[in-house]
């Protein structure tokens, strides 16, 4: 049984290396990063970038802005899933 639980570690490490190979280089090296799910920083700026637009766009009665506010806040909406990579097939449905 200790071979399967080797094989079983084995295959996590490749795993982690192939989806967030800085954070297993540091894990190596003995100062870990946060996993890339948990990073979040951009999703931040970005939000924030989008709130100004839409109170500016409200602010100044300006549609565009407005509109431009609201998509970028979609987006940053977006970037806050943690699995936004794994959901599945963006395939359309088979024709009958």
């Amino acid at each position: 049984m200790p071979g399967s639980d080797d094989q079983r570690l084995g295959e996590i490490e490749s795993r982690l290396r192939r989806d967030d190979p800085r954070f297993a280089r540091a894990l190596d090296v003995g100062r870990p990063r946060r996993p890339r799910e948990y990073r979040r920083v951009r999703a931040w700026l970005l939000l924030a970038t989008a709130l100004a637009a839409l109170g500016a766009g409200i602010a100044l009665a300006h549609g565009l802005l407005i509109a431009t506010g609201l998509v970028l806040a979609g987006i940053a909406g977006e970037l806050f899933d943690p699995h936004r990579r794994t959901c599945g097939d963006r395939r359309p449905p088979p024709r009958a």
